[in-house]
């Protein structure tokens, strides 16, 4: 008879120990790779220590994470039937080991939180992985045992136990002749296309800031201007994604404890780290190829803008102020890049009102997020450098910004150059308002709850939105074509 059919008496008096692994199979993803970039996150200066432990092996490594990247065991992304199954296998007697190439210190926090162990076996003077796990287990299980693995390693363990179960990846591999699989626990539970997913592709609407010098200065009919600003889209494209992806791998632990970002392909288990590095690089390596040929001016451009996000994803994002400040930054940053991509040069007047208009957009954002995880009032935001009251200080700072956005556009259609142009620059004015309504209902939709993206994305998705930008378009459009008196625009002039 199959043991899949083992009646239930059968099964209580199994008594041979379920060996269990760790990463990959108790748990999607591998808590060593996270464990590098929380180390990095959290210490900057950890990448020296773990330099000098790369030189001593692997286990020297494990040491160092162990001490320097503490994990909160709660948020990890359990494989919830193959702990289901742990549990009942447990309920009906049979001792449930966890035997892990992680440091024993992660493991006896995993096992204390699951409560479902009756023994834990980690990494301490040997790195128990492959043959030196099949080996220690052969030793300490002399009556044998069954064991839980995801990857190729644990062939070695599975040629030395009784009854092979897989996990995720492991589903895949070929056992030896005289091995089948008892029970398969496979990865079906994630959306297709991950890599793809965590490159944020829908984020790629903000790069269309680089069209707006060109729009600006009224080159959008100029072919070869803006075949340079697409290879310049692209470009930017490529090297945002790579930065998504590196900002992801920073922020695991923190979009563990997010309501929706834990569904974030790291986060989540869904995308391997080391899958997700070579990708980054990929990414970077292309868009540094492009940028080169586009030209010096936006080759730097773009290296300072990946240098700021690189720090923005380190250090900045949790330094209040700061944070809302750099994204505004990083903003303007796309406009100055159209520029360098183009030649075509960028006033003040339209640097000022970016300015103000993206640290607008940031607050916005960060407003959203408060709103989004709300805190008792002297509760800390997680990952960010806020409290639950500081709400009300950055919808202030939000309205200021959106006032001096409007601002300093209706000052431009005031100034005699201007002129050039356009043949009516007086419409201008119109956008002001149109303006201050939609960046203040942006900032009461994140008051709502309702933001749930990046404000620019958000707002070339959203129908009142796209209405309100085009009817902007529309009248910036008559100001360049429509030659009209002073007076019939605005009376009393």
């Amino acid at each position: 008879m199959s043991v899949e059919h083992l009646t239930t008496a059968q099964a209580r008096s199994d008594k041979t120990p379920l060996c269990v692994d760790l990463d990959g199979t108790l748990i999607h993803g591998d808590l060593l790779y996270e464990a590098v970039f929380a180390a990095l996150k959290r210490s900057p200066g950890a990448t020296f220590e773990l330099l000098g432990a790369m030189l001593q092996g692997r286990l020297a490594v494990k040491h160092v994470l162990a001490r320097v990247a503490p994990f909160d065991p709660a948020l990890l992304p359990y494989r919830i039937d193959l702990v289901e199954y742990l549990r009942q296998e447990r309920a009906m007697g049979r001792p449930i080991h966890l035997v892990t190439a992680s440091p024993t210190a992660w493991a006896e926090q995993v096992a204390a939180h699951l409560g479902i162990f009756d023994a834990v076996y980690g990494s301490e003077s040997v790195n128990l992985k492959g043959a030196a796990k099949a080996r220690f287990l052969a030793e300490s299980h002399p009556d044998g045992y069954d064991y839980i693995g995801d990857a190729k390693a644990d062939l070695h363990v599975w040629n030395g136990s009784r009854r092979v179960l897989r996990a995720g990846r492991g589903t895949r591999l070929q056992l030896a002749d005289a091995k089948t699989s008892h029970r398969d626990f496979p990865t079906n539970v994630f959306p297709p296309l991950p890599l793809l997913r965590a490159m944020r592709p829908h984020q790629w609407l903000k790069n269309l800031l680089i069209f707006l010098p060109l729009c600006a200065a009224h080159q959008i009919d100029n072919l070869g201007l803006v075949i340079d600003s697409a290879f310049a889209f692209i470009a930017f494209s490529l090297a945002a994604s790579a930065t998504y992806l590196f900002n992801d791998l920073l922020d695991i632990p923190s979009d563990r404890a997010h309501p929706r970002k834990r569904t974030r392909p790291f986060a989540s288990g869904a995308l391997s780290i080391p899958k997700g590095v070579a990708g980054g690089a990929i990414l970077f390596g292309a868009a540094l190829v492009i940028a080169a040929l586009i030209g010096v001016g936006f080759f730097v451009v773009l290296i300072c803008y990946i240098l700021l996000t690189v720090a923005y994803s380190v250090r900045l994002k949790a330094s209040m102020l700061i944070d809302v400040f750099t994204l505004a930054t990083l903003y303007s940053v796309r406009v100055i890049a159209g520029g360098a991509a183009t030649g075509v040069p960028l006033s003040v007047w339209l640097l000022a009102f970016s300015m103000f208009l993206f640290l607008a957009l940031a607050i916005v954002k960060r407003c959203a997020e408060l709103v989004d995880r709300t805190k008792a009032v002297n509760e800390r935001i997680s990952g960010r450098g806020y409290f639950g009251g500081d709400l009300s200080v950055l919808q202030s700072l939000g309205s200021g910004s959106s006032f001096s956005a409007v601002l300093v556009l209706s000052l431009y259609a005031a100034q005699p150059e201007v002129t050039r142009l356009y043949a009516n620059p007086a419409l201008l004015w119109f956008i002001g308002p149109i303006l201050l309504y939609w960046l203040s209902r942006m900032m009461l939709l994140a008051q709502r709850g309702h933001m749930h993206d990046d404000p620019i994305v958000f707002a070339l998705r959203e129908r009142k939105s796209q209405i309100l930008i085009l009817v902007c378009g529309l009248v910036a459009l008559a100001a360049v074509k429509l030659d009209m008196p002073m007076g019939l625009i605005l009376p009393g002039q």
